[in-house]
């Protein structure tokens, strides 16, 4: 770990493992080697390889409960076939995807994605940038590993965490210990499947109908199909899109608010479904209206926050696994802030978030940094639910909440005494302004053939450069 210079305050952490190869752990993992305080960092990744969600695994034949609304699930279980070197753990990412964030913000300080990469990145040009950003800290990475569970240890009034993992490849087991844990390994894993008047007797009768969007991979299992797509999110548009080309149309768009998108003929949006109707193969929506001799049923309904690993932390961090209890800023556990859990939140630009969150965690567990009081952490976490909501909307950021998030955290990093760790991203002008015009930029993008490798291509200039702040 080369010359250890960890300054006196309230953390004596020097071994921190990092729950996951996914875009935070990668980043943090960085942060925290830079930072040159620490003895030892260990990251455990299931899968044989880095990119997290962005690890496409072709293979998807998870079995998803209908309906699927409890967070408190065990460990995913992997598959192994044949021709894999290890197992596989199946994951959101299907064949065809790109991003919805252009790359100008889809990226890490101090690597850009290449010039060949579009606009919108595709899945394989994410990945491709993960793992060339994971070199240099690979020697790090335990690849195969599952942790099974983390337990708090309390001796002489010092916290450290007790680790389980497991070889998927040979199935050993090994404790180890820690002083501090990052938990990076997404909010992806448990699908939300909500409950609905005769569901579980529609699933029993038409076992194969009801699906999740984490097993989509590609349309072609829906060719002359009567469809419905649950969920109005971008997943579910962009699922349902792909969808209305080959099914028996008009696929059936079940979403909050309608879409507006005149530009896809083959789709129609409906209400939410109330109740299933085994009897017809149909459904009845909202409105009253019944379809009848459904094939398929895609729920693009997201995802509950769910930490099987941690089970035994008290005070609970998931309950009903609508939001992460007990965290400030989003990031640190209150009552264990030896624990951390970057990018929990939702409609956010997660490289940069998981970057400026990072550079925090070094400083905090480096005390170059100290964490309000206790209390004074409690109070910004009720204040956070009086005004966005106790539930799932507690982590959603909308612009420009992000930004400002992570000017806040860019300006508390950077009042850290010292010039020791990298720079912690902060954004500018033209960040903000392309960030509240992406979603524009990405249906430009798509209406011109997702070829644009610039937003110039597709009409998009910022004129005004400014005196801003630049990541």
């Amino acid at each position: 770990m080369g010359s250890i210079r960890r300054a006196p305050g309230p953390f004596n952490v020097k071994s921190i493992a990092i729950i996951g190869a996914g875009p935070a752990g990668l980043v943090t993992a960085k942060y925290l080697l830079a930072e040159k305080s620490f003895d030892k960092i260990a990251i455990f990744e299931q899968q044989a390889e880095v990119g997290g969600i962005w690890h496409y695994t072709p293979i998807a034949d998870e079995e998803i409960p209908i309906p699927s609304t409890s967070p408190h699930v065990p460990p995913q279980k992997s598959t192994w076939p044949p021709k894999e070197k290890a197992p596989i753990f199946s994951n959101p990412m299907y064949e065809k995807l790109n991003t919805n964030i252009p790359k100008e913000l889809m990226q890490f300080p101090g690597q850009a994605f290449p010039s060949s990469s579009l606009l919108f990145p595709t899945r394989q040009d994410v990945q491709e940038y993960l793992v060339a950003y994971s070199q240099g800290i690979r020697d790090l990475i335990l690849f195969s590993t599952q942790v099974q569970s983390i337990h708090s240890i309390r001796s002489h009034g010092h916290e450290t965490w007790e680790l389980t993992s497991v070889s998927t490849i040979t199935g050993q087991s090994q404790n180890h210990r820690y002083d501090a844990i990052v938990v990076a390994n997404g909010h992806y894993s448990v699908p939300l499947v909500p409950s609905v008047i005769g569901m579980e007797e529609f699933k029993s009768k038409f076992p194969e109908v009801i699906t999740h969007s984490k097993v989509y991979r590609s349309p072609k299992a829906f060719v002359d199909q009567k469809v419905i797509v649950v969920g109005g999110g971008p997943s579910g548009l962009d699922i349902a899109n792909q969808i209305s080309e080959v099914c028996r149309g008009p696929l059936l768009k079940s979403v909050t608010t309608p879409s507006g998108d005149s530009n896809r003929s083959n789709q129609m949006d409906v209400p939410h479904i109330a109740e299933y109707l085994a009897d017809k193969r149909g459904v009845r929506f909202e409105d009253g209206r019944v379809e009848e001799g459904i094939d398929a049923i895609v729920y693009c309904t997201g995802f509950l926050y769910s930490f099987p690993l941690l089970e035994t932390v008290d005070p609970p961090i998931i309950t009903t696994g609508r939001r992460g209890l007990g965290l400030y800023k989003h990031l640190f556990n209150i009552t264990h802030p030896t624990l951390a859990f970057p990018a929990m939140m939702q409609r956010i630009v997660p490289f940069s978030i998981s970057a400026v969150q990072a550079a925090l965690i070094s400083k905090i567990w480096s005390n170059a940094l100290e964490l309000p009081s206790k209390a004074e952490m409690e109070v910004w976490e009720r204040k956070r639910a009086e005004e966005f909501g106790d539930g799932a909307s507690f982590h959603v950021l909308t612009y420009p909440q992000d930004a400002n998030y992570i000017n806040e955290l860019h300006d508390w990093t950077k009042s850290a005494s010292g010039d020791a760790g990298k720079e912690p991203p902060s954004w500018g002008q033209k960040d903000c302004w392309v960030r509240e015009n992406f979603a524009e930029m990405r249906q430009k993008f798509r209406e011109t053939g997702e070829k644009a490798h610039t937003m110039e291509e597709i009409g998009f200039k910022f004129e005004d450069d400014g005196q801003g702040r630049t990541s």
